[in-house]
């Protein structure tokens, strides 16, 4: 129980003492009027208040990532709640915060302009097909997997015999109203709610395993467990579990999302508590989650038959009704399935937005949005079709690989700006070493070469990188309506 406290009193420590610190570098100015203010449309830019755009970017970027993967995360046993603290504090809210100031400080751009501004129209033209793929895989893999966990809900509690598809078709047109109609009519007005409800159900899923007679907060393990692999298919610990667990450490996702929030929020001293603070919630519901996955099961190899049986979806329902009864398992389960899919309809909003930046076509007019959107929903619609399983692999590789080319770009950024670079440069390097490691060591995904290789080429990569971003391009000056 101790571990579990002290890594969620690490992750609070982190906001408040390297948040302030990375804030203080980034060098906020309130006296600079956000887009919000000059470039309000009524649609994607509206003025909300700061507790409201710091609950909807919660729930924007808290998909099934901080739920799935913890729980897949947990079969390495407690080293992976290690990763979500250090993670999540130098990397993915650094991460974050800079997807989203950046943004503000660019009028709210997307993040391939974002990339563009600061790297190069070379690597602008790549992000831009980039991170349109990614949504695209991101709001598939949003349809798929709260339509099999509300199907399986339905099916499992009542007499009825829903249809996997029926339930797709229910999330897909839910997906284009939300895509469509303006930021504040049903993600301004309705998400902060679901983001009380998701701390809520989160918080009392963990005090009851706290009080339940029949369960123990980390109980089973030992303090020498927290730096082993335990995972019992013998998978190695890197670099897999810096792909496993996205979401709740570091997830190119964010920068996606970000800048929805950053059209939105009122001044650039509300950014720590948006966008830094929204990544360390999501680190504790990451936290929760993986305490959770090693705690109701009460050891790795029951954990690992569990995930067998039914994957980690199947988890979630044993936990939620496990510890909460009917009633409350059906309140706890809608919390995590309401995850995916406030996340889902931002990934297609998104991908709409960077298109509309692309074409340089105003959005204001709704025709203009349906032109955009309608064959998002129609690539989207035939990606459902694929199996969930090979979305979800591609899907994590993609999200990693978008977080390194966020992280680079931060990196130009401050090295342009003469201020301190090295709180992205590292983790820009780590990150560059995982998935250049991944990539070539994967048999399933990528070329299959042996492991010490395929890290030494890694570590080749991340040096060369940082050499060419902090050498090359960090001596190039800021362009010229760029802030400092």
């Amino acid at each position: 129980m101790l571990w579990f406290f002290s890594c969620v009193a690490l992750l609070i420590g982190g906001y408040f003492i390297y948040g302030a610190f990375v804030e203080k570098v980034f060098g906020i100015n309130d006296a600079r009027k956000t887009p919000a203010h000059t470039r309000t449309d009524g649609v994607d830019y509206v003025p909300m208040s700061k507790g409201r755009v710091y609950l909807v970017q919660l729930l924007n970027i808290a998909g099934v990532g901080p739920i799935f993967g913890p729980i897949m995360g947990a079969l390495y046993g407690p080293a992976a709640m290690i990763w979500i603290v250090v993670g999540c504090i130098f990397a993915g809210a650094v991460h974050d915060y800079f997807s989203g100031m950046l943004s503000v400080r660019n009028g709210g751009a997307s993040v391939p302009t974002i990339v563009g501004r600061y790297l190069g129209e070379p690597a602008k033209h790549f992000m831009n097909l980039f991170a349109i793929v990614l949504l695209l895989l991101v709001g598939v893999v949003f349809v798929s997997a709260p339509a099999g966990m509300l199907t399986n809900l339905i099916n499992s509690n009542t007499d009825l015999a829903m249809n996997g598809l029926i339930m797709v078709v229910v999330i897909f047109a839910y997906y284009v109203i939300a895509t469509i109609v303006p930021v504040d009519k049903i993600i301004g007005r309705f998400y902060p709610l679901f983001g009380a409800l998701l701390v809520f159900m989160s918080v009392g899923l963990i005090g009851a395993l706290i009080l339940s007679p029949e369960h123990q907060l980390m109980g089973s393990f030992q303090p020498s467990d927290m730096f082993t692999n335990m995972n019992p298919n013998d998978l190695p610990l890197w670099p897999a579990l810096f792909i496993t667990i996205a979401c709740g450490a570091i997830s190119g996702f964010h920068a996606t999302q970000s800048p929805l929030m950053a059209r939105c929020m009122e001044n650039e001293s509300n950014g720590r508590f948006v966008f830094y603070g929204a990544m360390i919630g999501e680190g504790v519901i990451a936290l929760i989650w993986c305490a959770l996955a090693l705690s109701f099961f009460g050891n790795v190899d029951s954990l690992a038959e569990a995930v067998k049986a039914g994957g980690p979806g199947q988890v979630v329902y044993d936990a939620s009704f496990g510890l909460l009864g009917t009633l409350g398992g059906v309140l706890a389960f809608l919390g995590v399935v309401i995850l995916p899919i406030t996340s889902g309809d931002t990934a297609f909003r998104s991908s709409r937005l960077i298109l509309a930046e692309y074409f340089g076509m105003n959005q204001a007019p709704i025709k203009n949005r349906l032109i955009i959107a309608a064959p998002l929903f129609i690539i989207g619609a035939i990606l459902t079709q694929v199996d969930f399983g090979i979305i979800w692999r591609y899907f994590g590789f993609a999200n990693q690989l978008t977080a390194v080319m966020m992280l680079w770009t931060a990196t130009a950024y401050l090295a342009r700006a003469n201020k301190l670079h090295w709180i992205t440069t590292v983790p820009a390097m780590f990150m560059t070493a995982v998935v250049t490691t991944f990539i070539l060591n994967s048999a399933s995904q990528g070329f299959g070469l042996p492991m010490d290789i395929s890290t030494a080429i890694g570590i080749v990569v991340a040096a060369v990188a940082a050499w060419f971003v902090v050498g090359v391009i960090g001596k190039q000056e800021l362009p010229a309506d760029a802030e400092a």
